[in-house]
């Protein structure tokens, strides 16, 4: 099976969470023996920050660890037929123009066979919907999307049955533990700032217990604002700046433990969506501590896979816990591990997506329910 995927960048992970997945997936699906072609549109701003940061060897990690995995950059104007021809299935990823997401539609409505999807990954459903309305969806079959209460947004929008529940997952040919166990210490986090979004949370969950209970704390990720680096300095955090996320396992192998943080919309308006550093945190073996997150469609066992901290004095027993217990770190990291293992690989998401493709015929596209 031939299948073409429209990504924002598949070459550069710079605050591009997305690509962490979709690298895992089609490697996953080319082991299958599948075709993949990836299209990239000129000038994407995940790798144009990585290449004004760190240059050609930015890229290095990206070719040195999915040496299987290539992509192609598209213009504006591009003959989308002719990148289309011979499609079994297109894939659209929702950080693409409009007009592209529009013109593929477009080709499919004119009679091309291949089945169409779009992929939401991303919170602008509810917090900015009008950014997604202006995609034009009349002609795609169905939409992947990362979590059940975005999929409810959708059904909400008409889509009924035709929106399918597609969670990321970890690549675990890449995030796995070490394969000798070496001396840990301190926490880690690695995630971007943003959009100030968090801040009270970072520091209420992260920064200050750390200090607190006098475990040493790193921190890697881009988008740190000057206000940033001098809440990190006066918590006495060290900032280590981006992080490729192929080297993301060698830095959990060094550490007790790494804490998860979630953005506000994802407790309040979109409940129950992991971000994609959970999957892969777990899948590494190394102990994880959350922040407040109600895991309503009960992909892990909390308390079991990972602790929560309701508040920030909890966080604080938590992390002084797991300095001190070695047990409580070992039942934690094989705990997790076997959840991810079982239920939350690369691979398993492959297997979900060729379900859900061939639940579509190749004929035009139904009509959308009012």
């Amino acid at each position: 099976m031939k299948i073409v995927y429209f990504t924002h960048s598949l070459s550069s992970c710079w605050n591009h969470g997305n690509a962490h997945f979709l690298r895992g997936v089609l490697r996953d699906l080319l082991h299958r023996g599948h075709q993949v072609v990836v299209y990239e549109p000129e000038n994407a701003w995940s790798l144009e920050n990585l290449l004004r940061d760190h240059g050609p060897s930015g890229l290095d990690p990206y070719h040195n660890f999915y040496p299987e995995l290539t992509s192609r950059t598209f213009a504006q104007d591009a003959d989308l037929d002719t990148l289309l021809a011979d499609a079994d299935v297109t894939i659209v990823h929702e950080w693409n123009d409009p007009r592209l997401v529009a013109a593929v539609g477009r080709i499919r409505r004119d009679g091309a066979q291949f089945r169409l999807l779009f992929h939401d990954t991303h919170h602008r459903a509810v917090s900015d919907p009008e950014a997604i309305r202006q995609f034009d969806l009349d002609d795609y079959d169905g939409v992947l999307a990362f979590g059940e209460a975005l999929a409810e947004v959708y059904r909400r929008w008409g889509w009924g049955d035709r929106v399918h529940v597609w969670h990321e997952a970890a690549d675990t040919r890449l995030f796995r533990p070490p394969v000798e166990s070496t001396e840990r210490s301190g926490l880690v986090w690695i995630g971007n700032w943003g959009d100030d979004e968090r801040s009270a949370e970072l520091e209420r969950f992260l920064f200050r217990p750390a200090q607190v209970v006098g475990l040493p704390l790193e921190v890697y990720g881009v988008r740190y604002p000057e206000h940033a680096i001098e809440m990190l300095d006066r918590y006495h955090v060290a900032y280590r700046g981006w992080l490729p996320n192929a080297r993301a396992p060698e830095i959990y192998a060094q550490r007790l433990a790494t804490v998860h943080v979630p953005r506000s919309f994802y407790v309040d308006m979109l409940p129950g969506i992991p971000t994609i550093r959970v999957f892969e945190a777990l899948a590494c073996g190394i102990p994880l501590v959350c922040a407040p997150w109600h895991d309503s469609e009960g992909l892990f066992q909390p308390g079991t896979d990972y602790l929560v901290a309701r508040d920030e004095a909890e966080m604080e027993r938590h992390l002084r816990a797991i300095r001190n217990d070695a047990e409580l770190r070992r039942s934690l990291a094989e705990n997790g591990l076997s959840t991810i293992r079982n239920r939350h690989s690369c691979a398993h998401r492959v297997d979900r997506l060729l379900a859900i493709i061939d639940t579509y015929g190749t004929t035009a596209p139904a009509e959308m329910s009012a």
